[in-house]
């Protein structure tokens, strides 16, 4: 384990900071001077430098500039979305002067291309929501609307899907997860609604049901990419995301974790590793070093050990 701890240390501090809080329980000031870094070194410096002069990244909001919506096209993570995504996850002081310069020229200029909205204010889908609204807690912006927004567009099975609006049809592990980690965060971040809590709880239960990676309705998984493990996640979901969800979420534990956790804990690699199994391709602003598909991983090391240490100290 130490030499697993000691390889994760010698990476970016996006990633020591969190090794320091959640493996080592290194002392609180250490790990904040750690994080502070994440905004003037390394991967965090390098996003908030391709930040444009009008707060966008690569020209644009959900999609960057230079896409051609008259053409085929899946996805690109360059653009305004994905970076604040990752800000987040790199877990950059939201106090910092250097977040605090980038979020003001999001939150006064970046809008939506669905609805011509102010970022904060979300547009309609809830994987594109649930991701805007973890930015805005994790900011301390005003994002009620995107809130409000997930509670209208929640499905009668308790998930989320951005590819059928109708209610009545199922929900999507993909969407639900997104939903669920905006909600939470918002909570965390306003102390939320009995209507916000209520959803997300309903939202849980959807999870789990399927215990994180199965069909209700025959207990088979539906994609096997949904058991793989990748980094970043960006909208798409996996067991080891969710099992990150109910780690914060469910302290406590809930039972209908057990299979996903075993299921995780069988990846760990003869160096005491994991393994990124499955890349969410697209282009990128930049590669993160060491962090390629089929190769063991700092990120989904760092994720899957504090994963296993949170299951195991029950």
């Amino acid at each position: 384990m130490d030499d697993v701890v000691d390889y994760l240390l010698a990476g970016d501090p996006a990633i020591r900071w969190q090794v320091m809080r959640d493996l080592t329980d290194a002392p609180a000031d250490a790990v904040a001077a750690e994080r502070a870094r994440v905004a003037t070194e390394g991967w965090g410096a390098r996003l908030l430098a391709e930040q444009g002069e009008d707060g966008r990244w690569d020209g644009g909001t959900y999609r960057p500039g230079w896409a051609d919506e008259s053409r085929p096209f899946f996805d690109a993570w360059t653009a305004t979305h994905f970076s604040l995504q990752s800000l987040v996850e790199y877990g950059i002081d939201p106090e910092s002067p250097e977040a605090r310069q980038a979020i003001a020229l999001v939150r006064d200029n970046a809008r939506w291309d669905y609805n011509g909205e102010l970022y904060f204010q979300g547009e309609v889908e809830p994987c594109i929501n649930g991701i805007a609204l973890v930015a805005g807690a994790y900011f301390g912006q005003d994002a009620a609307p995107i809130a409000d927004t997930l509670l209208a567009t929640q499905h009668a099975d308790g998930g989320w899907n951005c590819w059928e609006e109708d209610p009545a049809t199922p929900g999507s592990f993909h969407s639900t997860i997104c939903a669920l980690e905006g909600l939470w965060a918002w909570e965390q971040a306003t102390g939320g609604s009995d209507d916000v809590r209520a959803a997300r709880l309903r939202g849980e239960e959807y999870l789990l049901e399927r215990r994180l990676f199965r069909r209700a309705s025959t207990g088979e998984i539906p994609d096997l990419r949904l058991t793989m493990t990748s980094w970043p996640t960006r909208w798409f979901y996996d067991v080891l995301r969710g099992l990150e969800y109910f780690r914060q979420a469910r302290p406590e534990r809930d039972d209908r974790c057990a299979e996903a956790v075993e299921l995780l804990r069988g990846k760990r690699l003869e160096n005491g590793l994991f393994p990124f199994e499955n890349d969410h391709a697209g282009p990128v602003l930049f590669e993160m070093e060491a962090e390629h598909e089929g190769f063991p991983s700092r990120w989904v090391t760092l994720r899957a050990l504090r994963v296993l240490r949170w299951w195991d100290a029950a």
